[in-house]
């Protein structure tokens, strides 16, 4: 079976920018590649055209590869709802929860279904490259393990192991990892990346040298850090990725509140894309309530989140925020917060719950996920988005996908904001609620477009400066 396994000494040491890089560097060479990630635990996803919902990451990995994005590429996902409890999403359809006694013992089912997908993909496609989770030292999770080296033995792949050295102690992860895994799965390891480098390489190289004597590895390369380069994050809020504002010109602020159980944040990538908009992620309300826009995202755990957010003060600041009519915007989870109230019996299982009031209706929730991507058009506007969700709002539908009352809004629509004329005008018009000077520039960056030339840049990176060749070379002796 035609295929490579990239892995990653941590979590977050890059797994998937490499993964989405060699997918566009091997579909600019003209060979038929595929992306695939057995299992991805992650709170931001996305929907296919078919229907079905994968990780963000896959997503973006298929895109890269010039394949249409489907469950193949990611058949096991699973969304966490706390600590202790996670949604499975099999082959992009709801499939119960997991719950943490059961995370090594209880998915027999779910390895095989990822099996089965890793196949298909693995007969249609000249090379498939994979991304692990976490790190394939966890060897206490080695026997039910079917996303890194149970994979690897599954379809006999060869594995880049790819460490992190901007966060410190790559080499010693790299031997760590080498050292942990048992002969059998060492066996399979064909070399190592190191990943977000800044400085003269030549001060890393005598380090190489050594751990290559000591493991018998070969390094791939040494990407370097690239500020412009960002990926669909899989756990987390993040923001900073764009070019940052300058002093000289007019801003729009804008806070988004981390929300314990936050899901899907990337919604927060296209307004951070806009010259002079300024994204901050944070749990102070005083930044709240400062903000000129203040964004509610969405939440995997709506009741529990609903709960914080009023335990940290800030439903406090939302509510002085509507009084005075300055703008707020929630997406699907943080839209349901603000309406009057919340019956769930599915999610939470908490019953009938007051929401903070801002929106008119009732959110009610049910067994059944809504899955979709609809379009419309508002103001003349052509809109799209996508929609994951058990809730269901009474939305009047004055505004896409939701409602909006005086300078409150809300949606039920993720990835709204990426259709870029709607964008830069509903902003313009939260600039002038809120008394900012900041407009649209006329030149602003199409989003599409810049994820397309952000793909282009890594896939540049990785030729540059990583061994592709040998890979491709590795990958086709595991046939």
């Amino acid at each position: 079976m035609p295929g490579i396994l990239v892995a990653g000494t941590t979590s977050d040491a890059g797994k998937s920018l490499v993964t989405t890089g060699l997918c566009r560097a091997l579909h600019r060479r003209g060979l038929r590649v595929a992306p695939f990630k057995a299992q991805n635990m992650s709170n931001n996803s996305m929907v296919c055209s078919d229907g079905s919902e994968i990780g963000r990451a896959q997503y973006l990995q298929a895109l890269a590869a010039g394949v249409e994005p489907g469950s193949l590429h990611n058949p096991v996902l699973l969304k966490p709802s706390s600590d202790r409890r996670s949604f499975v999403v099999l082959r992009g359809r709801p499939a119960g929860e997991l719950r943490a006694g059961e995370y090594a013992t209880g998915r027999t089912a779910l390895a095989q279904a990822a099996f089965a997908a890793y196949d298909e993909l693995a007969a249609t496609h000249d090379l498939v490259i994979c991304e692990g989770a976490g790190s394939p030292a966890e060897v206490n999770l080695r026997g039910g393990d079917y996303v890194n080296m149970g994979l690897a033995q599954h379809g006999r792949l060869p594995v880049v192991l790819v460490a992190d050295i901007d966060r410190g102690g790559a080499l010693a992860a790299l031997y760590g990892t080498w050292g942990l895994l048992d002969d059998a799965d060492r066996a399979l390891l064909s070399g190592y990346l190191v990943n977000k480098f800044r400085g003269d390489e030549s001060v890393l190289e005598p380090g190489l040298a050594e751990l290559s004597r000591r493991c018998g590895l070969p390094s791939y390369g040494v990407l370097p850090w690239l500020a412009d380069v960002w990926i669909d994050s899989e756990d987390a809020l993040s923001n900073g990725r764009y070019a940052p504002v300058t002093a000289e010109e007019p801003t729009l602020s804008v806070a988004a509140v981390a929300l314990p159980r936050t899901s899907n944040a990337t919604d927060l990538d296209p307004l951070e894309s806009e010259p002079g908009v300024d994204v901050t992620v944070t749990r102070d309300p005083r930044v709240c309530a400062a903000a000129d826009l203040l964004v509610l995202p969405g939440s995997r755990a709506t009741v529990a989140d609903l709960r914080w957010l009023r335990e940290s003060g800030i439903a406090d600041v939302v509510r002085d925020r509507a009084a005075a009519g300055r703008p707020v915007l929630g997406i699907c989870g943080g839209y349901q917060m603000l309406c009057e109230g919340i019956d769930d019996p599915v999610e939470s299982g908490a019953g009938a719950v007051d929401g903070l009031g801002m929106l008119g209706g009732t959110v009610r929730f049910t067994a059944d996920k809504v899955l979709g991507r609809p379009t419309d058009v508002w103001r003349g506007l052509p809109v799209a988005g996508y929609t994951i969700h058990h809730g269901r709002p009474d939305a009047d539908g004055s505004f896409p996908g939701g409602a909006t009352t005086g300078t409150v809004t809300g949606t039920m629509w993720h990835g709204i904001f990426e259709s870029d004329d709607f964008r830069a005008e509903w902003l313009r018009q939260v600039a002038e609620a809120a008394g900012s000077p900041w407009r649209p520039a006329a030149d602003r960056p199409r989003f599409a477009a810049a994820r397309e030339a952000m793909i282009d840049r890594l896939a540049d990176a990785l030729e540059t400066h990583a061994d592709v060749d040998r890979m491709i070379e590795v990958a086709g002796e595991s046939r």
